[in-house]
């Protein structure tokens, strides 16, 4: 009878053994299913922390943390054409970013000034858990933010709706450009800092044409201060970002200097006004010169291919001032790996208190450029040596002025948060001053824009 029973217990016995066993093994798969995928780690992911929804950045780790307004869609992903959901992410006002519903931004010319569209898809993932390097991370407390991020596409506005659709009698432009100051007016975040902590895009020249000068105290993101006086915009506290660039990149480029036939290339509109003139003085300089490739040409038809083949076939690309300081075409030059060179008195640099662009760029004085032979000379002189140091140099750079989703480490988004942040103590020192008087209310200020200020002193 005992070796009866003793016989019976052991299946009961190995049963549950095996449902032990079973039971530690699907543990182990839950918690491996929920780790950090390799992939994002691999990508930059640092600081990311794991939510229900995904890896998700964790505020603590990032170099930056910026309170977003929820602004309505019309300011933002609505002018391309996206429509709100119900519910989701920031209460239906935002794409959900994880999946495929990123909205598509325009293409040609309009890329140029996407910055907007870049960033604020940035912000979004690091707070759905959609990959990114979180370097700057969205929160929801403005208390605990280094920044306020007002995201108003002011470039695709100004490209889409500037003209005056009859029978209104201002465009779409201008009435958002209202709204959103009508908006930022009744903000606590606003009326707490007068705007100095705000970051604002404005990166096309025409971007924020009326709202820039009530807009004044805040951070801009722009490409150069080419149609900005210096009351309002200036490198003590704003952002010069670069370009998205329109043509491809040149991957596994190994054209090096033998293999470049065209000494010299510029492909463009020659006759500019304002500083632009330059370009024409030029063109009668340059246009007879042997390997030298001076031609009209703008993106209509094929447009865009011709330069790419050019710019790949060239040893140096030419970037002249035009209507501003600053266009696309350098940042076309740099990803085609042909060294530019650099005639724009004017102009303001991304980033260059990290990067030194004399590594990668020549950089010509206005006055020196249109003196007879000097360009040339200058050029000849430069060995293949020299310029092949320039051209390892950059494809070593290029991917600082690269914008994508998902963006990657020291990218362009990447590149820019940081520059942000570095202006960050700045910022810092300037709401603190403006609030020496606030605790008691013995002193207001006469710099931070009122509501009502802002309505009565509106362009008709």
């Amino acid at each position: 009878m005992a070796a009866a029973a003793a016989s019976c217990r052991r299946p009961i016995a190995w049963f549950f053994a095996i449902a032990a066993l079973l039971f530690f093994f699907s543990w182990y798969l839950l918690l491996d299913s929920a780790a950090v995928p390799p992939a994002l780690l691999a990508a930059g992911g640092q600081g990311l922390r794991v939510g229900s929804s995904g890896p998700k950045c964790d505020p603590a780790t990032a170099a930056l943390r910026v309170f977003m307004y929820d602004l309505p869609a019309e300011f933002h992903f609505g002018l391309l054409d996206w429509k709100p959901q119900g519910g989701g992410a920031g209460g239906g006002v935002w794409p959900d970013v994880r999946g495929g519903g990123v909205p598509e931004y325009p293409g040609g010319l309009n890329l140029q000034h996407s910055i907007e569209y870049w960033l604020t898809l940035d912000l979004l993932a690091s707070e759905q858990g959609a990959p990114t390097p979180c370097g700057a991370v969205r929160v929801r407390d403005a208390a605990a933010a280094d920044v306020v991020f007002v995201p108003f596409f002011a470039s695709l506005s100004f490209n889409r709706h500037s003209k005056v659709v009859p029978p209104a009698r201002a465009s779409e432009d201008r009435a958002l450009q209202r709204r959103l100051l009508d908006y930022l007016a009744a903000r606590p975040e606003w009326r707490r800092s007068g705007g100095r902590d705000h970051v604002v895009l404005a990166h096309h020249p025409n971007g924020m044409l009326d709202a820039r000068y009530k807009l004044w105290p805040c951070v801009f993101l722009l490409c150069d201060f080419g149609r900005y006086p210096p009351s309002v915009a200036g490198l003590d506290k704003d952002v010069i970002a670069p370009y998205r660039h329109v043509v491809p990149n040149f991957a596994n480029d190994s054209a090096g200097y033998n293999d470049r036939p065209t000494l010299l290339y510029f492909q463009g509109a020659i006759y500019r006004k304002d500083g632009g003139f330059i370009r024409q003085e030029l063109y009668y300089l340059l246009k007879d010169e042997k390997d030298v490739h001076f031609s009209f040409g703008s993106v209509v038809g094929n447009g865009i291919e011709q330069a790419t083949q050019g710019m790949r076939a060239s040893k140096f690309c030419l970037n002249i001032a035009g209507d501003t300081p600053s266009s696309n075409r350098l940042f076309d030059s740099i990803v085609s790996h042909c060294v530019p060179i650099i005639i724009s008195d004017e102009i303001e640099l991304p980033f260059e208190d990290v990067l030194d662009y004399s590594k990668f760029c020549i950089i010509v004085r206005g006055v020196d450029a249109v003196k007879k032979g000097f360009l040339m000379n200058l050029i000849n002189g430069i060995s293949r040596e020299d310029w092949t140091c320039m051209w390892n140099r950059l494809k070593e750079v290029e991917r600082h002025f690269e914008y994508q989703y998902p963006s990657q480490n020291d990218d362009a988004v990447q590149m820019i948060w940081k520059a942000i942040a570095r202006k960050v103590p700045s910022i810092r020192l300037k709401v603190n001053r403006l609030r020496r008087f606030s605790r008691f209310q013995t002193n207001r200020t006469a710099e931070t824009p009122t509501r009502s200020s802002w309505l009565e002193n509106q362009p008709s």
